[in-house]
């Protein structure tokens, strides 16, 4: 290399050096979009279901298209990023999930809304791991790499909180439509800020083929299980195209896990999942999220509609879980995780969550918010928070450079497929039971008010029954997380190392916390 061409790689490498905690900035406002958006739907959704006329078997479509196509593209988000540049990913990925969000704000029919949610998890999945990686190559000094991932973390896992009063107070004064539109200028700024700020270090691509096969084949896999959990509630668990549905599912998983083992560049290498730990971690951590998407779904639909909450007083009703989920990562996880085995916090953490939802199992017509669903917000938040810390820290042990980001983006991939199925499965028992139990009381309910009490009732007895499994499932992510996890308490002397574990484990706590 002349000395020319030496001194102008050096030029651009201090100036993307200079730029980086500007650059900061404008990932931080994009992480913060995609968060908010993840809670902030929650709470327009029952205005939204009744606008545009959605079913109750069909109304988590709108949770479940936007996290399955984020969870079933993430991998290939990353990999898109290696080969066409962080930067260019980035930004592309901002100014497609702004159009998306237009087209569900601007939404008139439950295709139209289905479509935009599918639209912003695809464009998530590219801006995702562009925004991630970019801060990995940003900030490659130890210290101000764990400054810069603490900070994305904290305004990430923040926008939780937000979300749910943003959403509460747009609903209720604007219109539900706005919770999509708020995304446009955050995605502008953001996207306009990157473009002019950003500069992406060289040499940083991967230029590896892309796994096209191993792309089609988990993505298919993953719709068709998916959608066979919701098959299951029109049609029944013994329905052929559902029976069908859930083979197809298994089939081309397999064929997935077989491609992976037999190309050049795996889009997901099967050793970053086979290793003990590891394995453990993406199991239990899938379990749990199972677990806790239904019961968001649930909870909202039981404060406005049962309780008759406003959507501001919705929010303002999950903050206590936001505040146990943070209480429970930054002063139990984060203070014990040093000084104990991983499995000694995840294990018990999952079964104080487990304790948490047991109590809304009590949930009834007249149950009070200070009574019933406060300290089990509370035990689900502190148990999660407990849990979540070391499993992250877990993720990422002993893979070798070049998996890091795979390894990260699979917990990503696990909350969010995890997120899908369990809000398919959950809402399926949950209607089911519904049906069910109106079925068998409303021949006995003569007036209207009886009948209308008849319905809540059914409502209620639904959310109920679909809990007591969600409590199962905590119990099991609980097990998994003892039997499997078998690592010893970590050694701290490493833990200041510049790897990419340091960023890796601020990064993904951010989509727990935000949803």
């Amino acid at each position: 290399m002349s000395e020319t061409a030496k001194a102008t790689a050096k030029a651009a490498e201090a100036d993307a050096h200079s730029n980086r905690w500007k650059a900061l900035t404008f990932i931080a406002l994009a992480q913060l979009m995609v968060v908010l958006d993840a809670t902030i739907v929650n709470i327009a959704l029952p205005s939204a279901q009744q606008d545009l006329g959605i079913s109750d078997g069909n109304r988590q479509w709108v949770v479940t298209a936007y996290a399955l196509a984020f969870g079933g593209l993430l991998l290939f988000g990353g990999r898109i990023a290696d080969l066409w540049g962080r930067k260019r990913t980035f930004v592309a990925g901002l100014i497609g999930f702004a159009g998306a969000s237009a087209i569900g704000g601007a939404a008139t029919n439950e295709a139209m809304m289905f479509g935009a949610r599918a639209l912003q998890g695809a464009f998530g999945a590219l801006l995702a791991p562009a925004a991630l990686s970019l801060l990995a190559v940003m900030f490659t000094e130890p210290k101000e790499r764990a400054k810069a991932f603490g900070i994305y973390g904290a305004i990430a896992g923040g926008g939780g909180a937000v979300g749910f009063i943003l959403g509460g107070v747009l609903t209720e004064y604007l219109d539900w439509r706005w919770t999509f539109f708020v995304n446009i200028p955050f995605a502008i700024i953001a996207a306009a800020g990157a473009y002019f700020v950003i500069r992406e270090p060289a040499g940083g691509r991967n230029r590896s083929p892309l796994d096209i096969p191993g792309v089609v084949l988990s993505t298919l896999g993953l719709v068709s299980l998916v959608y066979g959990f919701t098959r299951a509630e029109s049609d029944g668990w013994g329905d052929s195209v559902t029976v069908g549905l859930f083979i197809a599912s298994a089939v081309l998983l397999a064929a997935f896990i077989l491609t992976e083992s037999k190309v050049k560049a795996p889009l997901l290498p099967l050793r970053v999942i086979t290793e003990r730990n590891r394995g453990g971690v993406y199991l239990s951590l899938g379990l749990a999220i199972i677990a806790m998407f239904g019961l968001f779904l649930f909870l909202t639909y039981y404060l406005q509609i049962v309780k008759g909450y406003s959507p501001v007083k919705t929010g303002f009703a999950f903050l206590p879980m936001i505040g146990g989920m943070m209480v429970g990562s930054t002063q139990i996880g984060t203070r014990l995780m040093t000084r104990v085995a991983p499995r000694l916090l995840m294990a018990p953490g999952f079964v104080v969550a487990a304790v948490g939802m047991l109590l809304l199992t009590q949930l009834e017509i007249g149950s009070s918010y200070a009574g019933v669903i406060l300290p089990s917000m509370v035990l689900l938040g502190l148990g999660m928070g407990t849990a979540f810390m070391p499993a992250m820290s877990l993720a990422t042990l002993g893979v070798e450079p070049r998996d890091a980001g795979v390894a990260s983006a699979m917990v990503n991939t696990s909350q969010q497929v995890g997120g899908a199925i369990g809000t398919a499965l959950l809402n399926t028992i949950a209607a089911s039971a519904t049906t069910s139990y109106i079925k068998d009381h409303i021949a006995g309910a003569a007036s209207k008010s009886q009948q209308q009490l008849v319905q809540l009732e059914g409502q209620v007895h639904g959310y109920t029954n679909a809990i007591w499994f969600a409590v199962g499932i905590l119990v099991v992510a609980a097990t998994v997380a003892a039997t499997f996890i078998n690592t010893g308490r970590p050694d701290v002397t490493s833990a200041s190392d510049a790897g990419a574990g340091d960023g890796i484990e601020d990064e993904v706590k951010v989509p727990v916390i935000a949803h």
